[in-house]
């Protein structure tokens, strides 16, 4: 009998109203986009304080840590206690996918900078090219050609100024030097939203433009960026399951 594969999720946000009504959370959200039938999934509300049990790390397969409306280089309790965390994670060279605040917590843990970002924030669907050169063929898109570019939606203020100097880039765009990079074959991380759908980015936009966090102009500009193209959900659904499910070799 197959030893049923368990993963946890570290949830560094809330629910929004309309992600509980629409999906049932995010756990879902993310348990959809990453999950494959016969897994266990845990979540863990991180930004409330809410964390597993060291002595429960070695039972999981693998981690993930979400996005969050934070600051990764904040010294809250809760993120102190994640960043601790993980570095037991890194200790144990399991594997974690970090997602926006995620991406940033792995830079900082392991010695990278992380700040305001330097051109401003961004919200919208955006371009990350890929570093063809720091992929294997066979990784991260298996069996797939390497793509020049892929399309992937975006929505944070900060960015990893500095990578880690054990880290390898593998993607940047024209407003941020640092898109995707790994480490060693137990951290990847991703500066935007695999897991994120038109729907959701365009119920973040409304709601923080109702709070007065951003202009019209750019919550125009942002939904412009979705009217005509998609994100490619499916090759960024494929790159991150492909690490997180132990599909690839060390690259």
């Amino acid at each position: 009998m197959v030893e049923q594969k368990k993963y946890c999720l570290f949830l560094a946000t809330p629910d929004s109203e309309f992600v509980k009504k629409a999906y049932g959370g995010y756990h879902h959200v993310f348990v959809s986009t990453f999950g494959d039938e016969g897994e266990h999934w845990d979540s863990f509300r991180v930004v409330d304080g809410e964390f597993p049990e060291e002595k429960d790390l070695e039972k999981y397969d693998g981690f993930v840590i979400s996005g969050s409306s934070h600051d990764a280089f904040e010294n809250h309790d809760w993120i102190l206690k994640l960043c601790e965390m993980v570095k037991k994670l890194d200790e144990m060279k399991k594997k974690v996918l970090g997602i926006c605040f995620g991406h940033q917590i792995i830079a900082r843990i392991r010695g990278g900078t992380v700040g305001r970002a330097r051109k401003g924030p961004e919200l919208r669907l955006a371009d990350i090219t890929i570093v063809k050169d720091a992929i294997k063929p066979g990784t991260y898109f298996g069996d797939n050609e390497i793509p020049e570019s892929i399309a992937i939606l975006k929505l944070h203020q900060d960015e990893v100024l500095v990578l880690p100097e054990s880290a390898k880039l593998l993607a940047y765009s024209e407003k941020y030097e640092v898109e995707m990079f790994s480490i060693e074959d137990h951290f990847f991380c991703i500066q935007g939203h695999p897991e994120y759908n038109k729907e959701i980015l365009h119920e973040i936009v409304d709601r923080v433009l109702r709070l007065g966090y951003i202009q019209q102009e750019l919550a125009d500009s942002a939904k412009a960026s979705m009217e005509n193209r998609e994100a490619d959900r499916k090759v960024l659904e494929t790159i991150c399951k492909n690490f997180l499910k132990g599909r690839i070799p060390t690259n």
